[in-house]
């Protein structure tokens, strides 16, 4: 008997588990990527609010018995996480044989210990929740802590959007003459990669945080004068962070000077910033979706075929960790799909 692969619609098995692919509403661009990545269609529900604002989700078809995979990011507002929340205990509800949360920005992440007295460690309750609410499984990208892994008891894979984005740098022009940048202390790990891949010297900007949402630039380590600069983080947020960073290595004698993040968070004055500062452009992942279309520094490039391949493997049982450091991932990527 043929094995059971969705993937190939002339094998079928009725017996097998199928798959089935749902989209909360904070990002249906990216899930309609990952479903034709896939070769699938997206599973049909209806999720809309009361007129009080209270979230609805009902499945307008039959799960039972599914290899379930919800893909929603938690960003802001609050409203996302409550909707996979919501969408997780209806499937649990609707008897899904295994449920896998696909969160390609997991939101709280920065609130990941007790930093100063009295306050929560949101990434813990958040991970809580999503456990109590029902998911088996957890598979999302680029944590801000890695370590928030460990704040799970079901299995959790980790991706990384670096090897989507090294590709796309070096096809960029400005791949000549250059070195890598980590805007802080704690994405040096991340910064590093980047560096190792791209064969690149690695500078570290120190700054300091006077208040949060604030960032100081206190010195540069390393040599930028006379070169091209990436700056790599995780994520942009107010932008401040990276702007700062750029005026600085700008000031130390950097040329031009690029960014690299994989969620763009752009709150705030994110885009106003970017806009006028001396960046000359700002490449980012579509793991979140933002207004930053309207910035001409800001350009996406898409991570639907990683997390598509993910969610493939992850339903075969099979090993997602050749999608972490595969020199030749982008070329298995473009071949298979």
């Amino acid at each position: 008997m043929p094995q059971y692969n969705p993937f190939h619609p002339n094998m079928q098995d009725t017996m097998a588990k199928p798959i089935k692919i749902f989209a909360g509403r904070s990002n249906p661009a990216l899930a309609e990527k990952i479903a034709k990545y896939l070769g699938i269609s997206l599973g049909i529900a209806k999720v809309e609010n009361f007129s009080d604002g209270e979230i609805s989700v009902n499945f307008l078809e039959s799960i039972r018995g599914s290899d379930m995979f919800i893909i929603q990011s938690t960003n802001p507002p609050a409203d996302n996480l409550m909707e996979l929340l919501i969408m997780i205990d209806a499937a649990r509800r609707s008897s899904a044989a295994r449920i896998t949360a696909v969160i390609p920005y997991y939101g709280y992440a920065r609130q990941d210990r007790k930093d100063r007295p009295r306050v929560a460690i949101t990434a813990k309750l958040v991970a809580n929740l999503l456990t109590k609410a029902g998911a088996h499984r957890i598979l999302t990208m680029d944590l801000h802590a890695p370590q928030i892994q460990g704040f799970f008891d079901i299995p959790f894979d980790h991706l990384y959007s670096s090897v989507i984005l090294i590709d796309d740098i070096r096809r960029r022009d400005f791949r000549d003459n250059l070195v890598v940048a980590s805007p802080d202390v704690g994405g040096v790990k991340l910064a590093r990669k980047f560096a190792e891949e791209l064969g690149t010297d690695l500078v570290i900007v120190d700054k300091r945080r006077p208040a949060a949402n604030v960032a100081e630039v206190m010195n540069i380590i390393g040599d930028v004068n006379g070169k091209n600069v990436l700056l790599v983080d995780d994520m942009i947020d107010t932008a401040g962070t990276i702007v700062n960073a750029a005026k600085a290595i700008r000031e130390a004698g950097g040329l031009k000077i690029y960014a690299a993040a994989t969620h763009p968070i752009l709150s705030g004055p994110a885009i106003k910033r970017i806009d006028a500062s001396i960046l000359e452009k700002v490449i980012v992942t579509d793991s979140v979706i933002t207004s930053h279309e309207y910035s001409p520094k800001i350009e996406t490039v898409t991570v639907s075929n990683l997390i598509g391949e993910a969610i493939k493997r992850i339903y075969e049982d099979d090993s997602v960790s050749c999608l972490f450091d595969s020199k030749n991932i982008i070329e298995k990527l473009t071949k298979l799909h």
